[in-house]
């Protein structure tokens, strides 16, 4: 029998569930947020903002579901990890919820949004479009967004390399893209359309470490982790400008769909 490399497999079957439980910390401290723009596009059209319900889907620490419930939106955020669910900062608007985008739990056609913020790449993408238009009510809206390193930017591109040195696996650039063309060749949505926007994180030097450090790839203990931070460090003390701060630049993709009306 020919042994399967991990590297091989793709990231849903990585332990997605609960490779982050080391890092909910990290990830609820450092990880950046999304620009407003970004939500105005997934929220475009809809008149009372107030009625709509939204199903975040792996949710992590609620960085999206605190942007959507802002705006007025009920969100339903859904989360299978534990860790992850109570690093989350309360809001009136979130419910949390224990599920998983290939089983959410969640009743049929009782959302207007499904939303995949940095996390669709995680899913087992042909059952999870099932669930999507399962929950999703006959004019419901789906949004999958990532914040992409923008490596034109100088010092993104020298960060990017230390994480690329690091990791020992293959770029995740490219599951990115793989587990979107099933939302693209699916015959259940239509008016699919993309839209960019950049936005930069600032950070002092502990939140440089902490931000690469969320990255569940990335060594926190031992030899390896001890020469990422003197990297890091290298870095931060290159680029910093007066206020003490580097700064990572980010490209935001969105792709929005709707459900074919059957």
């Amino acid at each position: 029998m020919t042994e399967i490399k991990s590297d091989s497999l793709p990231l849903y079957q990585k332990n997605p569930l609960t490779r982050f439980s080391s890092r909910a910390t990290e990830y609820a401290q450092y990880r950046p947020t999304y620009p407003p723009e970004v939500i105005a596009q997934i929220l475009e059209g809809w008149s009372n903002i107030s009625t709509i319900v939204a199903a975040d889907l792996g949710a992590g620490t609620g960085i999206s579901s605190r942007l959507l419930a802002d705006r007025g939106v009920r969100v339903l955020a859904v989360e299978p990890n534990e860790a992850m669910r109570q690093e989350a900062t309360p809001h009136p608007r979130i419910e949390w919820r224990n599920g998983t985008a290939e089983a959410t739990k969640l009743a049929n056609q009782s959302v207007d949004l499904v939303t995949a913020f940095q996390a669709f790449h995680w899913f087992n993408p042909s059952p999870t479009l099932e669930e999507f238009c399962r929950i999703l009510k006959p004019d419901g809206r789906v949004a999958i967004v990532w914040n992409h390193r923008n490596r034109k930017d100088e010092f993104t591109q020298e960060f990017s390399q230390v994480l690329k040195q690091a990791s020992k696996s293959r770029s995740w650039e490219y599951e990115k893209r793989h587990t979107l063309t099933t939302l693209q060749e699916s015959c259940r949505f239509q008016n699919i359309r993309h839209f960019v926007s950049f936005h930069q994180q600032p950070l002092d030097l502990t939140g440089l470490i902490g931000r690469t450090q969320s990255s569940s790839y990335i060594p926190t203990e031992g030899t390896e982790a001890e020469e990422v931070i003197a990297q890091l460090e290298k870095l931060y003390q290159k680029w910093k400008d007066e206020q003490q701060l580097v700064y990572i630049g980010y490209r935001t993709d969105v792709y929005l769909a709707e459900v074919k009306q059957q």
